[in-house]
C-alpha cells in the first residue's frame, strides 16, 4: 500500500520592484511618521528650487534627508556640512532610487540656539558683501531739519526719543512712521518705512535728513526683526543717513552693523542725532569772535605792510614820475582844449556861411517869389481873357438877335403855315401833294392833320 506524499511546496508570491518598494514605503511611513533624529550634516546642497538635500550621519550609519523649500524658508539658519542638528520629520522611501530618507519638517542646531546661528551666518554673509565696510558709512548731517523715527508708536522708547530731541533742539521737525517692532509683520513694515522715506523728493513735506530705526530692549526673539536680511538690505539701500538704536547697550543686531551709526539705546540715538541748541549758539558765538579777531589781525598786518612799503624810497621816484606825468597830461589837455576851440570856431563860421547860402538858395523862398510873379501874370491874363470874353458875348448877342428874327416859327406867327406830305417832307408847291393825301400842317402854336382836296383856281 503506497504511503501518501506530503506536498511541502507553497505557491510563490513574486513582487515587482515598484510594488515591493511601494509596500515598504507604506509600512515605513505608517511606522515612522513622526520621529526626532540627531546627527551630523554632510553632503549638504541647496538646489535651484531652494530644496535642501543632505545626509544625517553618526559614527556607524547615515540617512538621507531632504528639507523642502517651504520649511527651509521658515528656518532661521542655513544648513552646512559639519553642523550637529536635531531634526523632526517622517521616514519615507524614495522609490525612484530605493533610498530611505527623512522628510524634515523642523530642524534646530545642537549646542547653541538656531537664532544665534542664523545671526552669525547672516553676519558673515553680509560682511563678505561689504555691507559693514566703514567706507560706505555716511556722516550724519550736522544740523538736520527733519528727523524720521521708525519705531512703535507705543512704548517708552519713542517717548524718550521725542522728549530728548525736543529738549536738545526745540522746534525740531519730527516725523513718526509707526511700525511693529516684533513679530512676523515687523520686518516688512520696517522695510516699507525705509522705502517710503528714501523715495521722497527733497522738496516733499515728508523728506527727512536723518532716520532713527529702533526699539527698546528685549530677548533675541523680540529683537529678531532687526536681524532679518530684508531689513539689512533696506538699510543699505536707504539714501538717508540712518542711526540704529535697538535694545540695550549689550544688544547687537545686524541692523547695527549696516546702519551708518549704531546707538546703544534709543535715548542715546536722540543724543547723537542733534546737538543741544545752547551748544550751537555758544559755538557760533565762538566762531564769530575768532573770525572777527582773525580779520582784525589780518587787516592790521596788511596795513603795516602797506605803510612799510609806502615809506620805501622807490615810491618817491614813482611819485615824482607820476607828478611829471600829471603835469604833462595837464599841458596836453590844455593844448587839446585850445585846438578844439579853434576848430570849433572855424566850423561855426563855416556853418553860418552855409546857412546864409542855404537861405539864398532855399527852394521855399524861390517858390514864394515864383508865386508872386505868377499871381501878377495871372491878373494880366485874366484881364485880357475878360475883355475877349466880353467881345465874344456881344457878338453872340447880335447873332442871337438875327436868329430870332429869322426863326421860322416867328414867321408862322404872322399867319403863315408849313405843310408836310405823307412822306414827311415839306410840300413847297401844290404839285407836291396828291389828291386825298394825308397832310400835316404846322401852325405857330401846334400841328393839324388834314386831307388834300382839289379846288378850282378862282377866276
Amino acid at each position: 500500500m503506497d504511503q501518501p506524499r506530503l506536498n511541502f511546496e507553497f505557491e510563490r508570491q513574486v513582487w515587482t520592484v515598484s510594488a515591493l518598494l511601494a509596500n515598504l514605503k507604506g509600512l515605513v511611513e505608517r511606522e515612522f511618521f513622526d520621529v526626532w533624529i540627531e546627527g551630523e550634516v554632510s553632503n549638504c546642497k541647496y538646489a535651484a528650487s531652494r530644496h535642501c538635500y543632505f545626509t544625517l550621519k553618526d559614527a556607524r550609519a547615515q540617512l538621507r534627508a531632504v528639507l523642502f523649500a517651504t520649511q527651509a524658508r521658515r528656518a532661521k539658519f542655513q544648513l552646512r556640512d559639519g553642523l550637529q542638528v536635531r531634526v523632526r520629520g517622517r521616514i519615507s522611501l524614495y522609490e525612484a532610487r530605493g533610498d530611505v530618507q527623512c522628510i524634515v519638517e523642523h530642524v534646530e542646531p545642537l549646542g547653541r540656539g538656531g537664532l544665534q546661528l542664523a545671526f552669525e551666518q547672516l553676519k558673515e554673509k553680509l560682511a563678505a558683501e561689504g555691507l559693514f565696510a566703514p567706507e560706505r558709512k555716511r556722516p550724519l548731517p550736522v544740523l538736520p531739519r527733519r528727523i524720521g523715527l521708525i519705531t512703535s508708536p507705543r512704548g517708552a522708547a519713542v517717548a524718550d526719543m521725542i522728549r530728548i530731541l525736543q529738549r536738545r533742539y526745540p522746534g525740531l521737525h519730527l516725523l513718526l512712521y509707526p511700525v511693529a517692532v516684533q513679530g512676523a509683520a515687523a520686518a516688512p513694515e520696517i522695510c516699507e518705512a525705509l522705502s517710503f522715506f528714501g523715495a521722497q523728493p527733497p522738496d516733499s513735506a515728508f523728506a527727512v535728513d536723518l532716520l532713527i530705526v529702533g526699539r527698546g530692549g528685549g530677548s533675541l526673539e523680540d529683537l529678531w526683526a532687526f536681524n532679518e536680511e530684508s531689513v539689512a538690505r533696506a538699510l543699505a539701500r536707504s539714501p538717508v543717513p540712518t542711526i540704529s538704536a535697538v535694545g540695550h547697550e549689550t544688544d547687537f543686531t545686524i541692523a547695527d552693523f549696516v546702519a551708518d551709526l549704531r546707538a546703544p539705546t534709543p535715548s542715546a540715538a536722540a543724543e547723537l542725532a542733534v546737538r543741544p541748541h545752547a551748544d550751537w549758539l555758544r559755538e557760533q558765538q565762538d566762531r564769530c569772535q575768532r573770525l572777527e579777531h582773525a580779520m582784525r589781525y589780518g587787516l592790521l598786518r596788511r596795513r603795516r605792510y602797506l605803510e612799510d612799503r609806502a615809506r620805501h624810497g622807490a615810491f618817491d621816484a614813482v611819485r615824482q614820475r607820476l607828478r611829471h606825468g600829471s603835469q604833462r597830461t595837464d599841458d596836453l589837455a590844455h593844448s587839446l582844449e585850445q585846438l578844439l576851440w579853434r576848430r570849433l570856431a572855424a566850423a561855426r563860421r563855416r556853418w553860418v556861411a552855409s546857412q546864409v547860402g542855404l537861405r539864398q538858395r532855399d527852394p521855399r523862398a524861390q517858390l514864394a517869389a515864383a508865386r508872386l510873379a505868377l499871381t501878377a501874370r495871372q491878373r494880366d491874363l485874366a484881364g485880357v481873357a475878360l475883355a475877349h470874353l466880353q467881345q465874344r458875348r456881344q457878338r453872340l448877342d447880335r447873332l442871337a438877335a438875327v436868329l430870332r428874327e429869322r426863326d421860322p416859327l416867328r414867321i408862322l406867327g404872322r399867319g403863315y403855315t408849313l405843310v408836310y406830305g405823307a412822306n414827311g417832307k415839306l410840300a413847297a408847291r401844290r404839285s407836291a401833294v396828291a389828291e386825298g393825301e394825308a397832310l400835316r400842317i404846322r401852325f405857330a402854336d401846334g400841328w393839324l392833320e388834314a386831307d388834300a382836296r382839289a379846288k378850282p383856281d378862282p377866276l
